[in-house]
């Protein structure tokens, strides 16, 4: 089932690799699109293009910011390496030593280990291939564990959001039954106005009707509840689909906004101002959802 997630989130993943315990973290915010920055220690530099690699190929949109930290586990990074050459030829001239002088050696080998450059610490060699395997192989463990936050941030989201669209129908229904009512009220109050000035003359019936259908006229709403209705629809459709459909979802609001404005723009009862102002609320409060939206 398609999923729908959050922009934040976090997850962390460890595992050994080449000899270190390696940790990966990430964390998430908003953000337009995908901005991922890895922050690796030196001796881990090679692999960070996996670690993006293995970001970019589950998430699309975010700032994601990775931390990964590494410690030294099992065998260790570095390694004794032993002179032979150098350790013969002290023992050689040992014993040319003792000879010379009548002596006896006593050479053993912590004695000739104890002499310059016969053992040196080296730094062990990554083998590059088998950083960014393992190193890789943690990221994504990683961002499994971080999409599963954000689908669970997701579901609540889209929980919340369509507890709104629900609140939204429930004020279109409101406009909608309310606009035949003004329209009513307007000829009655336009006829009882034109009987109060003519004072008991005759009122032109028909002209009564032509001005309550040009008031009809402008104040009618039906396309524009029959546009945001079906725009409501198309939401529902897309959160169903999951992520990424954040930015679909933003233009979506968009149009929202734009139908809720001409309703308002077109009315003259306050009730229905009123119920106008509710939806315009509860599109603003499902943008700012949206805006966390992948």
């Amino acid at each position: 089932m398609a999923q729908l997630r959050s922009m934040t989130g976090y997850g962390s993943a460890s595992g050994t690799v080449e000899g270190m315990e390696v940790t990966v973290e990430l964390k998430s915010v908003n953000n337009r699109y995908l901005d991922c920055a890895v922050r690796l220690p030196r001796a881990l530099q090679a692999g960070e293009e996996c670690v993006k690699k293995a970001v970019s190929g589950q998430v699309s949109r975010g700032k994601v910011d990775v931390f990964v930290t590494a410690g030294s586990a099992g065998e260790g990074q570095t390694v004794i390496c032993v002179n032979r050459e150098l350790a013969e030829g002290y023992h050689k001239a040992l014993i040319q030593l003792a000879d010379s002088l009548g002596l006896e050696t006593g050479a053993n080998a912590y004695s000739i280990a104890r002499f310059p450059d016969v053992l040196t610490v080296e730094k062990k060699q990554l083998d590059r291939a088998g950083l960014e395997s393992g190193l890789g192989e943690i990221a994504g463990r990683a961002v499994e564990e971080f999409n599963s936050m954000r689908a669970r941030e997701g579901a609540r989201l889209k929980e919340d959001i369509l507890e709104k669209l629900a609140s939204i129908e429930g004020y279109v229904a409101a406009v909608e039954e309310r606009s035949p009512q003004i329209v009513s009220e307007y000829r009655e109050r336009l006829l009882n106005r034109l009987r109060e000035v003519l004072d008991g003359r005759g009122v032109d019936e028909q002209r009564i009707v032509t001005e309550a259908a040009i008031f009809a006229d402008k104040t009618a709403v039906d396309e524009e509840t029959v546009r945001l209705r079906s725009h409501m629809a198309q939401f529902r459709t897309l959160l169903e689909e999951g992520s990424p459909v954040g930015r679909k979802l933003d233009f979506l609001i968009q149009e929202f906004n734009r139908e809720a404005n001409t309703i308002g723009s077109k009315c003259s009862d306050a009730a229905t101002a009123q119920v106008v102002v509710e939806i315009k609320s509860e599109i603003e409060k499902i943008r700012e959802q949206v805006q966390n939206i992948e």
